[in-house]
């Protein structure tokens, strides 16, 4: 959401692949393929904690992003983009992990 101090920096395959892989996962309605790899910045190091209250935390987070402005962002593998490409894509990958979780 940008309110970190995080620098954002696009990776090298990123460049070189990045805008293609977008344009291909965001152009219809198919969900996500499974399996696909997770940016290390993002994958989880807890091994315990309390359900109820991250649910209520990505539900928070997920209602933030109808307000969302961050002209800094740099998706670490699609690079710039747009606010409708990244709404679209954090629908598509929130779909992902509630099908993942059969829900």
């Amino acid at each position: 959401m940008g309110k970190d101090s995080h620098i954002y920096k696009q990776a090298f395959v990123g460049k070189v692949f990045g805008k293609i892989a977008l344009r291909k996962m965001i152009k219809d309605a198919k969900p996500f393929d499974q399996n696909i790899p997770t940016s290390s910045q993002f994958k989880a190091k807890e091994e315990s904690g309390d359900l109820e209250a991250e649910k209520l935390k990505w539900i928070s987070l997920t209602q933030a992003y109808e307000n969302y402005h961050n002209p800094a962002f740099i998706h670490d593998f699609f690079g710039k983009m747009t606010k409708e490409q990244i709404g679209i894509l954090v629908y598509k990958h929130s779909d992902h992990h509630l099908r993942q979780f059969g829900v």
